[in-house]
């Protein structure tokens, strides 16, 4: 029961935000600027749940230039965990299913949220080609979850290629984050959601000054074992 609670409130949370910060957003235009508004709103969340957040590694996120985030991705709780280190200037790449997402959609295209199609392989490639001239452009950071999708089990999936094409593309750094395991505290299997305590580490970074596409495949492995190595201390 408490976890079903818990639930609902996150996402009546999330609703009301959206609803309350989306008229103010419009107000200003479609901007990254809008994350912070975003960021402020998702932030005392992790106070009403009672989970403490430990960063560690934060100084490789000082990085002047724009570069690509790659990130762990276990629950809907990562949003939690994202708009903890997420620095300026830096908007996720989300599915495009979440722009229809009514106000919640909404919000998140006012945010500058970088939508994308991963049913359509054309569309992809367009948006990362597209994305990659913006980041210069713009001096734009970008979080994306190379597995594509939710995994809570011990081991991260394997990794899509798409950020590490990007990155390759716009010739920026890639900084790899990982997410500790919630196992403690949360777990949507055994209906479980209790205060605790999640880390975040934040490696160094990762040049790809002078790769192309055909090291995309090596980059996005050695990405990956980094990041599981990581992930395997953690647990």
């Amino acid at each position: 029961f408490h976890y079903f609670c818990k639930m609902a409130f996150f996402n009546i949370w999330i609703i009301a935000m959206a609803i309350l910060l989306s008229p103010i957003a419009a107000l200003r235009g479609r901007s990254v600027e809008n994350m912070k508004l975003l960021r402020a709103a998702i932030l005392p969340l992790k106070h009403f749940y009672g989970i403490k957040m430990q960063v560690w590694g934060s100084e490789h996120l000082n990085i002047k230039e724009p570069y690509v985030i790659v990130c762990n991705h276990q629950a809907s709780l990562d949003v939690m965990g994202m708009m903890e280190v997420i620095p300026e200037r830096c908007v996720p790449i989300a599915k495009k299913e979440v722009l229809y997402m009514g106000i919640v959609g909404f919000a998140c295209w006012l945010s500058g949220f970088i939508f994308i199609n991963r049913h359509k392989t054309e569309d992809a490639i367009n948006v990362i080609s597209q994305t990659a001239r913006t980041m210069r452009r713009e001096n734009l950071r970008v979080l994306i979850f190379p597995e594509g999708t939710r995994n809570q089990d011990k081991s991260m999936l394997p990794f899509k290629r798409g950020a590490f094409h990007l990155a390759v593309q716009a010739q920026v750094p890639i900084v790899p984050v990982v997410i500790s395991p919630y196992w403690d505290f949360f777990s949507s299997k055994d209906k479980k959601f209790t205060p605790g305590t999640c880390t975040i580490r934040i490696l160094p970074k990762v040049e790809t000054q002078g790769l192309s596409p055909k090291d995309v495949p090596e980059l996005t492995e050695t990405v990956r074992q980094a990041m599981a190595d990581a992930l395997a201390k953690m647990s």
